[in-house]
């Protein structure tokens, strides 16, 4: 009872760490709902199927669970039998799935999903999609198409496969998308069997299938149903699905370490503030632990009211952020927004969790008042640093100051995220040891002001240089607003430089055929530009396990399989028949060296024993895995290759549709664009998000502070202070911590960003310097103290105006 007799009776010192708590919890919950709706759901052309027969999952060089190895078509004749013969199944259908673009006028038409739109007929069932018009096909030039189309029965149709442009009639139309050919020319085009599809009688059983189904597979393969089905996705949405999920993994971080850090600085100023009320409670036999129980549920009622409000701003501004990931391209086609229990517990429990802890840290300073507290004022002990702040605060530094120079020498995946924890850390070190700059730099920025006759600056300084800890808890909100608006915007001005600089420099004198419209070049647009790179890359496997010596029929023991990606290169220093060419890296996790022999088993299921030509240092131009072209295009016919890079003495050609011709400069240009849109859309989400909510705690720690100091405000006004110059006092106490808080922020991001320049520079072969968004930071700081100084001067004249009265 007196724990909410507290939170009623001081809503008004509350009122911040509400605010905090609600909007930090309606981030989080922003996101994970998003995250849940962004989950994988059954594919529509799954839709008519009751179960899927998957093979062997193998895992990657790291040990995370990965691609799955398709059946050669010797493993999988006898697995579509058994499969056909359990009782309420209609049809085992092999489903298969590879490139095939319409061409229409001369450029291909539009189709996110072109990489895997071409199927065999017998997929056209799992759906199931219907023909509207014509028959199905039978011959290896015929196609059924989407009605949607436009094209006619009997009329030819333009085709891009894997091996180029080729003409088929169209035989009929379905009410589905995709274009299906018979199963024999499918069956060319995707030698291997990644799934088979299980077609059940009306009423069937599903569970008796699925039962009966994992028998005749056996232990290494899986049958999946109702859900589960979700597995087999497009890639070009499980793309959208990873970017999506990229971006608001890294919101919802921000948002917890945002919460965490202003909610706890929050409470300790509000505890701090209360040390004379605390004092009176032990004078009337209060014991320590009990102060402590009552500040720890004070903070769980403020933490639970804060959280469901949260909740619900949450789940409101959903549809918000669904919009912009979808403005964004990154969102799954067709998402909804869908409810579910666990992110609004999950929120919950973070922002009653964080309260409890914040409140935990600040009580236990708070249970060691002494009684005679009550007869000072309550900002007695806010002078100097514990030791144990000394210590975290030095520790903190130092595991900053190692994951600053982590970010130079990490690999390019992870420098970002290197750079993000290393400015977290930073900036609570510089949090912990405020309370060490406030007094110097007061003195410092006002010692100019000393001698000009008036009373405000001493005020000011006195206030500082005697209560440094009150002003760090002002300060450390700014830290974060600014240090996270100068990180993110200077990673993306530094990346702006150093990407294209160092792309253009790899591909110098070169032209580049890329694919315009297109998810790759075939063999076609190969066969145009014979000289030059052109990496056809695969997925393969690597059966550490297996013996050697299988010849090209499948090893047949699959234990242990590693996926890897390989590159079939046609550069004649690494394509040697029976050879296999290794980064250093790579040759160290699968455990191999020079002269070894590894069976590698690839897509259409069979396995090759080659031998390791060389290890040589790993080089990202030339591939971690590289074997001859004409293998990888034998056992994967579906494989598309990448950009063609044609050297400076030969003619590049962009005669076949669907490729575009780029010098060394565009195409680094227009690399990076690909992704900089997201990049800088991102790093303006995080920044609105870090700023944002950083000026709301900053607002609502100065008005706190201001309401704390009415004490102050009286006494001044009793010795002459006029309401003018008490409000000038107010406004240059609170634009000095902006200022030190600000130059804080920007110190603790300049290691990190430094350490990001020097690992660009040495992944790019370029010179790199640290680059700053200036607008940016301008922005960050002016809003930081426009919201101070208008809180403080709010709740000040409210002060002055009730002592007047």
């Amino acid at each position: 009872m007196l724990i909410l007799a507290n939170v009623r009776e001081r809503w008004s010192g509350f009122l911040g760490a509400f605010v905090a708590v609600l909007v930090g919890v309606a981030l989080i919950t922003t996101t994970l709902v998003i995250y849940d709706s962004a989950r994988a759901k059954v594919q529509p052309r799954y839709t008519g199927t009751a179960a899927l027969a998957l093979p062997q999952q193998a895992v990657d060089a790291d040990g995370s669970p990965e691609d799955r190895m398709p059946w050669s078509k010797a493993e999988a004749a006898p697995l579509v039998a058994g499969l056909d013969k359990i009782p309420g199944v209609a049809d085992a259908v092999v489903d298969r799935s590879f490139y095939a673009q319409a061409i229409r006028d001369g450029k291909p038409v539009t189709d996110e999903g072109a990489l895997q739109s071409g199927h065999g007929w017998d997929s056209a069932r799992m759906a199931p999609y219907k023909l509207v018009s014509g028959r199905a096909p039978s011959g290896t030039d015929e196609v059924v198409v989407d009605r949607a189309l436009g094209a006619a029965v009997g009329s030819a149709l333009t085709v891009n496969i894997t091996q180029g442009r080729e003409q088929f009639t169209v035989v009929g139309t379905v009410d589905g998308p995709g274009y299906y050919f018979s199963e024999a020319f499918a069956a060319r085009q995707q030698p291997g069997v990644g799934a088979i599809a299980l077609v059940t009688d009306k009423g069937a059983d599903t569970g008796a299938i699925v039962t009966a189904a994992k028998k005749v597979l056996g232990d290494k393969s899986d049958v999946v149903s109702g859900d589960g089905r979700s597995e087999l996705q497009p890639q070009y949405i499980e793309h959208k699905r990873f970017l999506g999920v990229q971006l608001i993994s890294a919101m919802a971080i921000l948002g917890l370490f945002t919460t965490v850090f202003v909610v706890a600085s929050m409470l300790v100023l509000a505890t701090g503030m209360r040390r004379r009320e605390i004092g009176l409670l032990r004078t009337i036999g209060a014991a320590p632990q009990q102060v402590k129980r009552v500040i720890i549920g004070e903070a769980a009622v403020v933490g639970l009211l804060g959280s469901i409000a949260g909740c619900v701003a949450g789940v409101l501004a959903a549809p918000l952020l669904r919009n912009i990931l979808q403005g964004l391209d990154v969102a799954p086609p067709g998402m909804e927004v869908t409810v579910a229990a666990w992110p609004l517990l999950t929120g919950s429990a973070i922002g009653v969790g964080v309260s409890v802890i914040g409140a935990w840290t600040a009580g236990r300073k708070a249970a060691q008042v002494a009684p005679i507290e009550a007869l000072l004022d309550s900002r007695s002990a806010n002078k100097g640093m514990g030791r144990g702040r000394w210590i975290a605060g030095l520790a903190v530094l130092g595991a900053g100051v190692l994951l600053a120079i982590g970010t130079a020498t990490s690999s390019a995946d992870n420098r970002i995220n290197m750079a993000i924890f290393a400015t977290m850390t930073l900036i609570v070190a510089a949090a912990l040891l405020a309370p060490v700059f406030i007094g110097p730099v007061g003195r410092f920025l006002t010692a100019p002001f000393q001698r000009g006759g008036s009373a405000a600056p001493v005020l000011i300084r006195a206030e500082l240089v005697a209560n440094p800890r009150r002003a760090a808890s002002l300060v450390a909100p700014v830290i974060a607003a600014v240090g996270f608006a100068v990180l993110l915007s200077g990673m993306v001005e530094t990346m702006r430089v150093a990407y294209p600089a160092g792309e253009a420099l790899k591909v110098s004198g070169q032209t580049i055929v890329t694919p315009d419209g297109t998810p790759g070049n075939t063999d076609e647009v190969v066969a145009a530009n014979p000289v030059g790179k052109a990496a056809l890359p695969t997925r393969a496997f690597v059966l550490k396990d297996a013996a050697a010596g299988k010849g090209t029929e499948h090893a047949g023991n699959t234990a242990g399989a590693t996926v890897l990606d390989v590159l079939g290169s046609r550069d004649p220093r690494w394509s040697k028949p029976g050879e296999a060419v290794l980064g250093e890296r790579t040759a160290k996790k699968l455990g191999l060296a020079k002269g070894q022999e590894v069976p590698v088993r690839f897509a259409d299921g069979t396995a090759v024993t080659l031998r390791v030509g060389a290890v040589l240092p790993d080089d990202p131009a030339r591939g971690d895995f590289v074997v001859p072209r004409d293998l990888v295009r034998a056992h994967d016919p579906a494989a598309l290759t990448d950009d063609i890079f044609v050297p400076g003495d030969a003619k590049a050609s962009a005669a076949v549709p669907g490729t575009a011709l780029h010098d060394a400069a565009e195409y680094a240009l227009a690399d990076y664009n690909t992704d900089a849109k997201l990049t800088e859309s991102l790093a303006m989400m995080l920044i609105v998000i870090a700023v944002g909510y950083s000026v709301i705690a900053v607002a609502n720690s100065m008005a706190m502070a201001a309401h704390g100091r009415r004490r102050d405000f009286g006494v001044m006004k009793s010795a002459g202070g006029t309401v003018r110059q008490l409000l000038l006092v107010s406004v240059g106490e609170t634009s000095l911590v902006i200022v030190v808080g600000a130059a804080l922020g920007i110190l603790v991001t300049l290691p990190p960003l430094a350490g990001m320049a020097s690992g660009l520079s040495q992944a790019t072969s370029s010179d790199v310097g640290l680059h700053l968004s200036t607008g940016t930071l301008t922005t960050a700081v002016l809003g930081t103290l426009v919201a101070a100084v208008l809180a403080g001067l709010a709740v000040t004249s409210k002060t002055l105006r009730r002592q007047a009265a």
